[in-house]
C-alpha cells in the first residue's frame, strides 16, 4: 500500500468535514470545561454509520462463538475496511487526541476484552452497547505500585467465596474510570497458596458502575489529553459471582495475561495512527503560519532554519504514514502484528509526534505557547504517547525480548 485508495481518501475527507462542523467548536468546552466527550463520539458513530457497522461485527463473532468456531488469526480484509478503522483515529487526533483515547479503551479494549474472552451470554449482556458506545467502557490494569510492571506488581486480589470472588484493591490512570458504565478489571488470585505472589492467576471480571463497595474517582487533573476522562477505581470488598468472570473460568483460553499483552500489541499499534494526525495537523499549521508570519520585512518561511523544521515534520509525517500503510496492509492480509513490531511503532511514531509539537511550538515562537494557536494543545496530548500502553524504556525491553527469543 503506497498511498490512500479513492475510497479512502473519499471517507477522510467526510470525517474531516465532521470533526470541523462538529468537534471543533465543542472543542475548548471539553479541553477547559469539563464537559463530558461521549455525546459527540456517538454522534461520529451514528453519522458514519459506525455503530451500525459495530453491530454486524457483534453478531458475526456472536455467531462464531456460539458455534464453537475458532476466529482466525489469518483472517483477510480489505484495505479500506482496515483504513475505515483508522481514519477516523487520524483526523480526531489532528484536533483532540484525547477523544481517540476514551473511545479506544471503551470500543477496542473494554469492549474487544469482553468479545474475545467471554461467554455468547456476556457477549450479549456487555459486549455489544460497548462496541456501539451505548454504554461506556474502562480497561482497569494499571495499579499505583505496578506501572510497567503491570502483572508483577498487581495488588488487587480477587478472593475466593463459596460460589463468589471478593475483590480488594484499586486502579489509576483508568481512561473513562469516571464516567465508565462498565469496567473490565484484572485482579490477582489469592487462593492462599505460599508461592509467589507474582506468579498467581491474573483474572479477568466484569463490573458495573454502582456495584456496592466499588467507588470511581473524579477525573484527575491532567497535562494533557483533558478530552479523556482519566480517574481511580477503589474496590472494598466488591462481591461477584461467577457469571462476572470472564469466560467463566479460572483459565479461559487466551484469557489473563496473554488477553492484556494482546490488547497491548493493539493498543501500540493504534498509537502510530495517533502520531499521524497529530504530526499532519502540527506540519499543516506550522506551513501556514510559516507563509503568513513576518520578519525583518519577509514571511519566516524564506529563512531556512524554518524550512528545515518543516522538512523535519515531513520526514517525519513519511514515515509514520509508512508505519501505518505497512500496518494495514499486514491486516488486510491477515498478518499478525508481533510484539516487536508493533513496539517498534509506538516507539519510533510517539517520539515523532512529541519532537514534531515541540518544533511546532518553537516555530510559532510565543503564539505557540498560548492555546489560541491550537500546537500547545498537540505539544501537551502528544507527550503522553511516550507514556502509556507502556513507556519508551518497556517499548525498548519488548522490542528486544521479542527479537531474541525468535
Amino acid at each position: 500500500m503506497l498511498t490512500w485508495s479513492e475510497e479512502s481518501l473519499a471517507i477522510q475527507e467526510a470525517v474531516r468535514r465532521f470533526v470541523d462542523e462538529e468537534v471543533r467548536p465543542v472543542l475548548d468546552d471539553i479541553e477547559h470545561e469539563g464537559v463530558p466527550p461521549y455525546d459527540v463520539m456517538r454522534s461520529m458513530f451514528r453519522t458514519f454509520g459506525m455503530d451500525e457497522m459495530a453491530r454486524e461485527n457483534f453478531k458475526r463473532q456472536l455467531d462464531k462463538k456460539t458455534s464453537g468456531e475458532e476466529e482466525s488469526a489469518k483472517e483477510r480484509r480489505p484495505n479500506s475496511q482496515v483504513g475505515m478503522t483508522l481514519i477516523p483515529i487520524i483526523e480526531l487526533c489532528r484536533v483532540s487526541p484525547g477523544l481517540v483515547t476514551s473511545m479506544g479503551v471503551s470500543t477496542g479494549l473494554a469492549g474487544g476484552t469482553i468479545m474475545k474472552l467471554g461467554t455468547p451470554a456476556q457477549m450479549e449482556r456487555w459486549g455489544l452497547d460497548l462496541l456501539t458506545l451505548d454504554k461506556v467502557g474502562a480497561w482497569a490494569i494499571t495499579e499505583p505500585d505496578s506501572g510497567s510492571d503491570a502483572f508483577g506488581g498487581m495488588r488487587t486480589t480477587a478472593v475466593r467465596d463459596g460460589d463468589e470472588y471478593v475483590i480488594n484493591g484499586s486502579k489509576t490512570w483508568i481512561t473513562n474510570g469516571p464516567y465508565a458504565d462498565t469496567i473490565v478489571l484484572y485482579a490477582k488470585l489469592d487462593d492462599g497458596s505460599e508461592g509467589n505472589p507474582r506468579d498467581r492467576k491474573v483474572l479477568t471480571f466484569v463490573l458495573d458502575k454502582g456495584m456496592e463497595g466499588l467507588v470511581q474517582s473524579k477525573p484527575m487533573r491532567k497535562m494533557g489529553q483533558k478530552s479523556s476522562p482519566t480517574g481511580e477505581v477503589f474496590l472494598s470488598d466488591v462481591r461477584v459471582g461467577k457469571d462476572r468472570l470472564l469466560g467463566e473460568s479460572e483459565e479461559p483460553k487466551g484469557g489473563g495475561r496473554q488477553s492484556a499483552r494482546d490488547n497491548f500489541v493493539t493498543e501500540r499499534a493504534g498509537v502510530a495512527a495517533m502520531s499521524l494526525g497529530i504530526i499532519e495537523e502540527c506540519e499543516k499549521l506550522s506551513i501556514d503560519y510559516a507563509k503568513q508570519r513576518n520578519l525583518w520585512g519577509k514571511p519566516i518561511s524564506e529563512y531556512q532554519l524554518i524550512q528545515l523544521k518543516l522538512a523535519n515534520m515531513e520526514v517525519a509525517r513519511l514515515n509514520v504514514q509508512n508505519l501505518v500503510f505497512r500496518h494495514i496492509e499486514a491486516v488486510s492480509q491477515g498478518e499478525p502484528t508481533t510484539m516487536a513490531e508493533a513496539s517498534a511503532m509506538k516507539l519510533y511514531s510517539a517520539r515523532a509526534a512529541v519532537e514534531v509539537a515541540n518544533e511546532a511550538i518553537q516555530l510559532f515562537g510565543g503564539n505557540g505557547y498560548i492555546s489560541e494557536y491550537r500546537v500547545e494543545q498537540l505539544a501537551r496530548d502528544a507527550r503522553v504517547l511516550q507514556i502509556y500502553a507502556g513507556t519508551d524504556e518497556m517499548q525498548i525491553v519488548a522490542i528486544a525480548k521479542d527479537l531474541l527469543n525468535r
